[in-house]
């Protein structure tokens, strides 16, 4: 692949002392940031430090670019408040130096957009005319283009906006709502990329909402989005599977669908697998997709997550701690790198990280690491279903859920719906559970952090008395077992100590019997990409409206992580 575009995201540095219980990973806290006063002036050199030690140590691990966030906290608006306005020159003179550190690395400059970005002013000047807006944003990126030579290029979001969570007088919001709507979009900024000399990054990622959720997967929504695009400005930017950042994803074949150069994106810091806090290794993974890639998928680079995704309490932040406590994050981001870029195998990358004398040991603890994540914290019999609702995937991993593991009847009640062996599901837990021994002591040997795995243990060890609720016949003493070893758990690893899961625990009964959960999967859910024609009447259309009609999404009968995380559960019925 090389020469190519080898992509990190590198805001870590703008959460350093974030102190919020659960953060929200998915962009820089700019409401974190100070603008004025001495607090700018301490909080910002830290900033410039950290950014100095992140581009420094990626570059020197082989990446050749980074993401920054924002376009809208950058590109100033007549129609803006003052206070802003104010805000966003700050952001603007500071950030200047931020990129200044950043090239001075030797590394390229891509900024994020969501599309799109709106202030109350903005909103009360223009409301929801869409030809305005699009003049608008337009009009934002053409002048920040100009003002910014030294940014290499744009990477757009367009199905996803800031979450329920964010309170920034600066808010994003999905305004693509269709194929047609992309592409017109497209149309309309690829000019002006072309005539500044910069790149155009699409990211395919959708939350489901609008019809063009589906583009990550649908091949008729990514072509109509694409028609016409030919353009040497432009990349696709594309998850790896059709959902987020699992295990258990084929490759998505979309790759091969287009002519377009693109990226494949990969996640180090896996939000739904302890974000760093434990080794849940990626290397197999991306050996399996880099080798299939080498097709005709006219493949242009990697963007790498290492700090950016998800609602967590989890707070290492990649290639900044000054000691080995982001190790499980260097270990994914480089070894991710060096397959892609050089073609290395696992087991090369892995040796030339950590040496040649130490590598067995290594190599055999991530082994067992992969089996653990794969047999444990996921239930390959339902992992491996190709679930479809509405216009998502159905992720494969329900019970633990960024930094929450969920034992309650709900959750027992469908994973016995869908596991067709829970025989199987529970000795491949517990066989899993046992490899910890011997990975504590391959730890131990080799020089790692040895309290993440033990951590990891005790959080595993709740993670398989959850299978055996789930699957067997109901025991009171079973409950109480759970109770205690929750309540060790929490005395063991106290959150001022380290961050640690969340584990919420309830059996009270839930009130759907199990002909009517039967009934409503087969209703509400289908094994096969392509739409049934109960989902063009029900399930796409009419199921929206009773949606949008009752607003149970407002409800406290739906849980709180469903309404108070990332877009809100209302974003799939859009």
């Amino acid at each position: 692949m090389s020469p190519g575009i080898f992509l990190i995201d590198a805001i870590g540095p703008f959460f350093r002392g974030y102190e919020r219980r659960r953060i929200n990973w998915s962009k820089i806290p700019f409401t974190h940031l100070a603008t004025e006063g001495e607090a700018r002036q301490l909080q910002w050199e830290r900033i410039r430090e950290d950014m100095r030690t992140f581009a420094r140590e990626v570059a020197a691990s082989g990446y050749n670019s980074v993401t920054l966030d924002d376009l809208a906290h950058l590109a100033p608006h007549s129609l803006h408040e003052p206070e802003t306005a104010a805000r966003i020159a700050v952001f603007r003179e500071e950030f200047s130096r931020i990129f200044s550190i950043v090239r001075e690395a030797g590394l390229q400059i891509f900024v994020t957009s969501d599309v799109l970005p709106v202030t109350p002013a903005v909103d009360a000047a223009i409301g929801n005319h869409r030809e305005r807006l699009e003049e608008f944003y337009r009009g934002l990126v053409d002048d920040f283009l100009r003002d910014f030579p030294e940014v290499t290029g744009l990477v757009l979001r367009i199905g996803e906006s800031d979450g329920v969570d964010v309170k920034d007088p600066i808010r994003t919001r999905l305004h693509v709502r269709s194929a047609t709507e992309t592409n017109r979009l497209l149309q309309n900024l690829l000019p002006v990329f072309e005539k500044h000399d910069r790149t155009l990054i699409l990211r395919t990622w959708t939350v489901g909402a609008h019809r063009v959720g589906d583009l990550i997967w649908h091949r008729r929504t990514l072509a109509e989005a694409l028609r016409g695009i030919d353009s040497p400005q432009f990349i696709l930017s594309m998850k790896y599977g059709e959902s987020d950042f699992f295990r258990y994803l084929p490759l998505n074949r979309a790759f091969f669908r287009t002519p377009h150069r693109k990226l494949v994106e990969l996640q180090a810091r896996r939000e739904y697998e302890g974000a760093g806090e434990f080794p849940s290794f990626i290397g197999w993974d991306c050996e399996q997709y880099a080798r299939e890639l080498q097709g005709d998928a006219n493949l242009a680079g990697i963007s790498v997550w290492c700090q950016t995704g998800g609602w967590h309490r989890f707070r290492r932040l990649a290639f900044l701690e000054n000691d080995d406590r982001d190790f499980w994050l260097r270990l994914n981001t480089i070894v991710a790198l060096r397959i892609f870029r050089d073609r290395e195998s696992v087991e090369d990358a892995v040796a030339g990280l950590v040496g040649t004398a130490k590598a067995p040991a290594v190599l055999e603890l991530l082994r067992h690491a992969e089996t653990v994540v794969k047999e444990l914290h996921y239930i390959g019999d339902f992992a491996t279903q190709k679930l479809f609702f509405r216009r998502v995937r159905i992720p494969p991993l329900l019970h633990v859920y960024w930094d929450c593991l969920f034992i309650n009847h709900a959750v027992r009640k469908v994973l016995r719906h869908f596991v067709r062996d829970p025989e199987r599901a529970l000795r491949e837990g517990e066989a899993a559970y046992a490899l910890f021994p011997r990975m504590v002591e391959l730890a131990r040997s080799s020089g790692l952090p040895v309290a993440d795995i033990e951590h990891w243990r005790d959080f595993c060890h709740l993670v398989r008395l959850a299978r055996r609720y789930y699957f067997l016949p109901f025991d009171p003493a079973l409950g109480e077992r759970i109770r205690a070893s929750k309540k060790a758990y929490k005395k063991a690893w106290p959150s001022e100590r380290r961050q640690r899961y969340r584990i919420k625990v309830s059996f009270e009964p839930f009130k759907v019997k199990r002909q009517t959960l039967g009934w409503l999967s087969t209703l509400l859910l289908r094994r096969q990409r392509g739409y049934r024609l109960i989902d063009h009447v029900f399930t796409l259309n009419l199921l929206g409206f009773i949606f949008r009609l009752f607003r149970p999404g407002k409800s406290k009968a739906v849980p709180k992580f469903l309404r108070k995380s990332a877009m809100g559960v209302d974003a799939l019925f859009r």
